[in-house]
């Protein structure tokens, strides 16, 4: 039996170090939490601009902002709603860093490993893609496709970094695809969808995350 033992042993210490070598793992559900709550906190704010100045009819206007809303990308950047989205991204990306650096260094993992920049090369392309994208959407005018844009971009980011890192966040990337492309019929209420996506989403997969790789350590 302590033969048979030992060999099961040393099967999972193999598999472990395949692991670490080829995936990036020190990802911190608690960056999922603090992303969650960025985002929440930011469509708060961004609520308080656009509910004032929604259309009810959504059938007269494909638009979520009023008809004074900027009509240019110079325009758009330099609005409140930009702002808020900016300050959100920065915020939730330095905490997400943060806490994913802390248990990188905790499980003694460095963050600059080759699974981690193929990780990060994994999100990169997507992302900018989809952020060349919503900036075309933008400068158009399409201001009803945006949260779904971004709703619908981030599924397949993550879906494509699942691929480098903890398999499980691949089913929120499922969740926001089908988040994204539902509220592209509930034009009008993408804010709601957004929320729903990067910031209650977030907070329950960080929180199973959390509770199944970190809790016990």
């Amino acid at each position: 039996m302590s033969a048979t033992k030992q060999q099961l042993d040393d099967l999972k210490n193999i598999k472990q170090m395949m692991e670490r070598s080829s995936r990036f793992i020190s990802l911190s559900g608690l960056s999922g939490i603090a992303a969650g709550i960025c985002a929440l906190v930011g469509a708060y704010f961004a609520y308080g601009i656009i509910s004032p100045n929604r259309i009810d009819d959504v059938e007269k206007t494909k638009d979520i902002y009023e008809p004074s809303a900027p009509e240019t990308l110079v325009g758009f950047m330099g609005s409140s709603l930009f702002m808020i989205a900016l300050v959100t991204f920065v915020a939730a990306f330095v905490l997400a860093f943060t806490f994913t650096w802390l248990r990188s260094r905790k499980n003694n993992v460095p963050i600059s490993g080759v699974a981690s920049r193929r990780l990060m090369w994994s999100v990169c392309v997507p992302m900018v893609a989809g952020g060349i994208y919503l900036l075309k959407l933008i400068e158009h005018g399409t201001y009803g496709l945006i949260a779904p844009g971004c709703l619908v971009f981030y599924g397949l980011t993550l879906l494509n970094a699942s691929k480098y890192t903890l398999a499980e966040i691949k089913y929120l990337g499922y969740i926001q695809l089908l988040l994204g492309i539902t509220s592209c019929w509930f034009i009008g209420y993408g804010l709601y969808f957004w929320a729903a996506g990067f910031g209650l989403m977030h907070i329950i997969y960080g929180t199973v995350m959390w509770a199944k790789y970190e809790r016990n350590s």
